[in-house]
């Protein structure tokens, strides 16, 4: 997977960039806030339609009504062309050879895989960052789950308004039946595939993390299922057995659940947890410990894309070289290239990478490429 040609029209701090990246090693230097990060973000919202931006509006430039992002890429040796259009008057619109698609059908089209340094406080955040990792792991490989995923949040919070309405006595307890049922089978759906996926990555991550670590550390993954103080673990994890599960367990909340007014049990509320050398990581892991963790994460989560796409998906690397010691930087340049992962790295040293050019370098000033 490759992308030929960057193009921004009043997106953030840009003004208009029209940009042919190399095919494998991409350097964008310069000081903070000089627009680096942007070009990035560019790609990662062109390709899972979310930014680290509170409304789409944001991502327009002061005073203009619209933004454009374009990306010309090639998939599978076939070439397309991605286009998002994002206006202050009206909803987002995406194309992809210029037909009008929704954003469903945009994820897993033009894979990434982004590393920040934000990504640093995903082990000792809110479960909520961890679900957002897995999930956009999961959706990239395979856009069905992401439609599953989203009509779980919907079904969650439609039950939630229902729990609510019962609790004030403007609903009758027995229409919790439909809803327990649907946010059942919809549920099971999404923890098959998490689970899998989980198995998967601990699989790769234990090995990479070894080899980043020099054998000195032993990383282990597992899925929490939340909520079951009160419950058992379900016995297996066949979808058909877990949808009966669900249903069950549910039903016997819904007395708690309408006291509280939420849904008490479900994927939205699991977790994930990350052991080194038998210590949770959240608790005991140290900086550098967490540093190469990530690091591991991250290019894991390369190899299962390219399990399920058959080609690498682009990497995205923001500020990272700065958490990164010379020799575990040496490392990651030379991975990146022996397996040809086409890379944009931000950075504002030149003195983090090798004397002897490694792929295209572009200096970034005010929002232009000098």
């Amino acid at each position: 997977m490759k992308i030929d040609r960057i193009i921004l029209s009043d997106f953030r701090n840009f003004t208009a960039l029209n940009l042919e990246p190399d095919a494998e090693i991409n350097i964008f230097l310069g000081r903070n806030a000089q627009g680096k990060t942007n070009i990035l973000e560019a790609i990662h919202f062109a390709s899972l339609g979310i930014s680290r931006a509170a409304k789409d509006t944001e991502l327009i430039r002061w005073g203009e009504n619209s933004a454009v992002i374009r990306l010309d890429f090639a998939r599978a040796e076939v070439s397309h062309s991605l286009a998002i259009e994002i206006s202050a008057e009206r909803r987002r619109k995406i194309l992809l050879d210029g037909n009008a698609i929704r954003l469903r059908s945009l994820i897993g089209r033009l894979a990434t895989v982004m590393f920040s340094p934000e990504d640093l406080f995903m082990f000792k955040g809110a479960p909520a960052v961890r679900r957002k990792f897995l999930d956009a792991v999961i959706s990239q490989a395979s856009p069905v789950y992401f439609s599953d995923l989203t009509a779980y949040n919907r079904l969650v919070e439609q039950r939630n308004v229902l729990l609510k309405k019962i609790r004030e006595g403007s609903a009758a307890p027995n229409n919790l039946e439909l809803w327990n049922e649907q946010l059942a089978k919809t549920a099971a759906k999404i923890l098959v595939k998490r689970l899998a996926t989980v198995e998967k990555l601990n699989a790769v991550a234990r090995n990479v993390q070894q080899e980043i670590s020099t054998q000195a550390e032993e990383l282990s993954i597992s899925y929490d299922l939340r909520g079951l103080q009160d419950l058992n673990a379900p016995e297996n994890f066949d979808a058909d057995f877990l949808s009966r599960w669900y249903c069950e367990n549910l039903r016997a909340r819904n007395f708690s659940d309408v006291q509280r007014g939420s849904t008490s049990l479900g994927p939205h509320l699991d977790d994930l947890q990350f052991f080194l050398n038998g210590r949770e990581l959240r608790q005991y892991g140290s900086q550098g410990q967490i540093r190469t963790t990530t690091l591991a994460l991250k290019l894991s989560e390369l190899q299962l894309l390219k399990s399920a796409a058959g080609e690498y998906p682009i990497l995205l690397l923001d500020d990272v070289m700065s958490e990164l010691d010379a020799a575990r930087r040496a490392q990651l340049l030379a991975f990146l290239l022996r397996e040809q992962i086409q890379t944009l790295i931000t950075a504002t040293e030149k003195s983090y990478f090798p004397a002897e050019p490694v792929g295209k370098i572009f200096s970034v000033e005010g929002g232009r490429i000098l």
